[in-house]
């Protein structure tokens, strides 16, 4: 099956690369720590920040999606993209 070709292209995340290897940093710390056996709280405290790490490069993504992607399909005129770029919106938030 091949993808269907459309004019839009994705944006670039490249940039965010570093942010992605800084939450897999943070997540190897926390499995060297229970290898460690460290303090429960001080475990949980690194998770915490992984997890709000990992939040915050979510939103990067979503933000340059919103800002290209879906703004793109709505400039375009063409309704079955924009219906499209709605049901995905649709479809992430149902999965959270």
């Amino acid at each position: 099956m091949t993808a269907k070709k459309t004019e839009h292209s994705n944006p670039d995340h490249k940039a965010q690369i570093s942010r992605l290897r800084r939450v897999k940093g943070q997540v190897e710390g926390i499995e060297k720590m229970i290898e460690d056996r460290r303090y429960c709280p001080e475990i949980i405290t690194q998770i915490r920040a992984a997890s709000a790490a990992l939040k915050s490069f979510e939103a990067s993504i979503l933000e340059r999606h919103l800002k290209h992607c879906v703004s793109d399909a709505m400039a375009s005129k063409n309704t079955t993209e924009q219906n499209k770029k709605i049901a995905d919106l649709l479809d992430l938030f149902k999965r959270s």
